[in-house]
């Protein structure tokens, strides 16, 4: 009669044991700290992806009562959370990936790359890393990869909070510089009034020229340029132009427009 898997009583998660879960059984094996990694902005068409790394104190697990998926919270409570974060973390970091990346190399590769940054860039080396959705390779600890990792770690939901938090900050002061596309309310994700703004202005620098719909959006102006040149004669000149900046894709960036940037804190973070 086949015997079911044993497992050590006091280095299993209990089901009650709530987000902070996972920490007390991983420092209880002697893996502390830990870290949760996770990002924002994944299936964004325009502006950055933002990777966080987050090391919180087990002594202020307390204190982040309204930590939770990035997503499931208000723009307010995210700013809460975020405080609590700031407050009970040992250290953070954030690594963000421009649109040029990700066009050059790939949304997953810039996904995966910024991860192992976010890790290798905390101020102090954890025992073990949580990853929300996949694994990922060559991150220089031992990690588990959790599905859904922002809703059952406080480490992962804490760095979705992180890497969300930020990237709407540069979004919001993106729509300064590109007020046409209203980047403060969407963020940079398809909503109706984006694809909106994106077909009537067409796509900005900030936009990723490898997503389909932003392709599409070039390909259905340059077929309405070529219609209005064809059937006006060449005195109409180029036709209609992408906002003044727009860069074609396979236009080079400079290095220092497509170098990614990163912030960083230890100890006591500020917000």
């Amino acid at each position: 009669m086949p015997t079911s898997q044993w497992r050590h009583p006091g280095l299993t998660p209990r089901r009650n044991a709530g987000l902070t879960g996972y920490e007390r059984v991983l420092a209880r094996a002697g893996l502390s700290p830990v870290a949760g990694v996770d990002e924002a902005g994944r299936g964004a068409c325009a502006g950055p992806l933002v990777v966080a790394a987050v090391i919180l104190d087990p002594r202020r697990l307390a204190g982040i009562t309204e930590v939770a998926d990035s997503k499931a919270l208000s723009p307010a409570a995210r700013e809460v959370a975020y405080l609590q974060v700031m407050q009970s973390a040992i250290a953070w970091h954030a690594v963000v990936i421009p649109s040029a990346d990700i066009d050059r190399v790939g949304l997953h590769v810039c996904n995966l790359t910024g991860m192992r940054r976010a890790l290798a860039g905390l101020a102090c080396r954890p025992g073990y890393a949580l990853t929300d959705g996949f694994p990922v390779r060559g991150l220089a600890v031992p990690a588990l990869a959790m599905w859904q990792g922002d809703e059952v770690a406080a480490c992962v939901a804490a760095a979705s909070v992180v890497a969300k938090v930020t990237r709407d900050r540069i979004m919001t002061a993106m729509d300064g510089r590109y007020p046409a596309y209203g980047f403060a309310a969407h963020k940079g994700y398809s909503t109706r009034a984006h694809m909106e703004a994106l077909g009537a202005h067409g796509p900005c620098p900030e936009h990723r020229y490898s997503f389909a719909n932003v392709v599409g959006v070039i390909a259905d102006r340059a077929a309405e340029r070529n219609g209005a040149q064809n059937g006006a004669g060449a005195q109409n000149g180029a036709g209609a132009r992408s906002p003044a900046g727009a860069r074609s894709p396979d236009e080079a960036q400079s290095p220092g427009e497509a170098q990614s940037r990163e912030w960083a804190a230890a100890g006591q973070p500020g917000g």
